[in-house]
């Protein structure tokens, strides 16, 4: 029934706002709210926290015995709440000083601590979509107060007057918008009922949504959060909580994980993620306070190492932000943001001691994650490096595995060197790790603290060529011109040459060049260029013995064994050059342009040699 106002017994007095309203709502549309759809939360959050305050009114009271009811038609929005309503001295407070500061905000600020917003900044909100907000209101506080009425418009007006005796709804709020044309988007029946759900869906207070048909208002949120649902077995819990998780993020979850943290009344589930996700990829969580949704992508609420989960939270303490869609960095979310990296670690624990096959799964999928945990986390490394995969000569193994057919591990220092001696070093029986990739070189030489009897090393090409079985005597010496007519070509590169005999016989040449050695070579060059200025003397400063490459020429390869008996010095140049080139691309590794360079002059070269020789 609408109100009847009399203005001759109750004076109306035109009123602005102690801001720039105009500028307030640019400020809000533009750099404040992701979209204007948020007013409907923040109005809902008006109305909780209206009810909060009339419940302590009467703690003993039940959560439900007030609610909150929705209602939009098209033409109009309204939200009524049955909490604390306000009195005239309220609507001036809330609604004419929003941005001032004064000792009296403070005082509010403090007493509202249990709220989820503050009333002034979250109603104009409203003027995203409307250009008109009407609240009715009564205070449930004084029993005798008479109802307010306050009309806020776009231009940065408002009118305040009390209603008469006769016009007394009952304790609580109305705000009703008259929607802008341009804002139909955000106010059709249908999508104020789909963001109700979205936002409210575990609110504590019972929300209904009526679109103006003649039927009762259908209930926002049936349901309690799954998290405070009873389950007659432990399974079903856990299936329930999966199925939710399902619902939520659109996975079906490895698996979940409860999380409760009583100290900030927080609760709520970590659904792991089926399929891994690239490191530096984070996917957002959902967190609600007080059961109003805050965010869907906060990625504060967890570590960075926490990617292969995803959260859905509903907390008590936490302290939003101004535009209530993220969350304040303060200490509590630092504690919190602690505890609940303390629940995953527990839950790996878990895994680790008591569901293999659960861990299996887990770790095929996240071992990225793991490692990255592991590197930080001694507990974690010690209870799960053995089963952690890595890349070695045996095929991809877990430490565990690897260890126990290798006493001495040697791990590379990159991907493209371990490219290089995979396969020579599994002929010759060694047993390396690719330490290429993020913390697993770190990771692996953390092995020995678990397995003592297992000892790490560096692979350096001193190393592999000690496992080379040499030549005899005689081939060495039948190879000397060869070897040496090599090494002439090759010392542009700064490589030495050495014949030895390994598997497979059909790779014909090894190219032993770490990164680390490259850069040492060029940084020596560019300090001989700059010999005698100031770079040169930085550079040559800098400079160590700069270490050499070293292409192993394959006595057991056919195409070695012909190149050696060579006797012509330009042809044995060439196909030395050929050898190198051959060696550096199986490195797979970048190829620089003097290299390239070679590799098309030594083709060329011996091309010419074939037409010549067959003219």
């Amino acid at each position: 029934m609408p109100l009847r106002h009399d203005p001759a017994d109750h004076a109306t007095t035109d009123r602005t706002f102690q801001v720039d309203l105009r500028g307030l709502v640019d400020l809000l549309s533009h750099h404040l709210y992701s979209s204007p759809r948020v007013y409907l939360r923040e109005l809902l959050q008006n109305a909780v926290d209206a009810l909060t305050a009339r419940q302590s009114l009467a703690p003993a009271g039940p959560a439900d015995a007030f609610g909150i009811r929705l209602f939009a038609d098209g033409s109009v929005v309204r939200v009524e709440d049955d909490g604390v309503g306000l009195t005239e001295a309220d609507v001036h407070t809330f609604l004419a000083t929003i941005g001032r500061s004064s000792k009296r905000a403070e005082q509010i600020a403090d007493q509202r601590a249990d709220f989820i917003g503050q009333f002034g900044i979250g109603l104009l909100s409203c003027f995203l979509v409307a250009d008109e907000i009407h609240v009715v209101s009564r205070s449930a506080r004084t029993p005798d107060a008479p109802a307010v009425e306050w009309r806020g418009r776009g231009d940065g007006s408002y009118t305040v007057r009390t209603l008469p005796a006769s016009a007394r709804p009952r304790p609580g709020t109305t705000v009703t918008l008259t929607p802008r044309a341009d804002a139909g988007e955000w106010t059709r029946p249908a999508q104020v009922h789909a963001l109700a759900r979205h936002f409210g869906s575990l609110l504590r207070h019972p929300v209904t949504f009526d679109d103006g048909t003649g039927g009762q208002g259908a209930p926002v949120n049936p349901d309690p959060a799954p998290w405070a649902r009873t389950h007659p077995t432990p399974g079903a819990r856990s299936r329930a909580l999966a199925a939710y998780g399902e619902e939520v993020f659109g996975f079906t979850p490895l698996d979940t994980i409860e999380l409760d943290l009583p100290a900030v009344g927080l609760k709520g589930i970590a659904c792991v993620l089926p399929e891994a996700i690239p490191a530096g990829r984070r996917h957002g969580h959902r967190v609600h306070v007080k059961g109003m949704l805050l965010s869907e992508q906060a990625e504060e609420i967890l570590p960075d190492w926490a990617f292969f989960v995803r959260c859905v939270v509903d907390a008590e303490s936490l302290r939003p932000t101004a535009s209530r869609e993220s969350l304040y960095e303060d200490d509590t979310l630092a504690a919190v943001r602690d505890a609940l990296a303390e629940r995953l670690r527990a839950w790996i624990a878990r895994a680790a001691a008591s569901d293999p096959e659960l861990l299996g799964r887990f770790l095929q999928v996240h071992h990225l994650a793991v490692k990255s945990l592991a590197v930080h986390d001694d507990e974690i490394m010690r209870m799960l490096l053995p089963w952690l995969p890595f890349e070695t000569t045996d095929g991809h193994a877990t430490l565990d595995e690897f260890a126990r057919t290798h006493r001495t591990v040697l791990v590379t220092s990159s991907v493209e060197e371990f490219r290089q001696v995979a396969a020579i070093a599994s002929a010759a029986g060694l047993g390396v790790v690719n330490g290429g990739y993020t913390y697993d070189r770190e990771l692996v030489h953390r092995l020995p603290e678990i397995r003592p009897e297992v000892s790490v090393a560096d692979l350096d090409p001193a190393t592999l060529t000690a496992h080379l079985d040499p030549v005899d005597r005689e081939t060495e010496l039948a190879a000397a011109a060869y070897l040496a007519q090599a090494r002439d070509a090759l010392a542009v590169f700064d490589c030495d040459v050495a014949l030895r005999t390994f598997q497979p016989a059909s790779a014909p040449a090894l190219l032993l060049d770490s990164r680390e050695a490259r850069h040492e070579r060029t940084r020596s060059q560019l300090a001989r260029e700059q010999q005698g200025g100031v770079w040169g003397d930085i550079l040559g400063a800098l400079r160590q013995e700069a270490p050499r490459a070293q292409l192993i020429l394959n006595q057991l390869n056919p195409l070695v064994r012909t190149a050696v008996t060579i006797g012509e010095p330009e042809l044995a140049r060439t196909s030395a050059e050929a050898l190198y080139g051959q060696a550096a691309m199986l490195s797979r590794r970048p190829l620089r342009p003097a290299e390239s360079s070679l590799i098309n002059r030594s083709f060329l070269d011996l091309l010419a040699h074939a037409l010549r020789k067959d003219s």
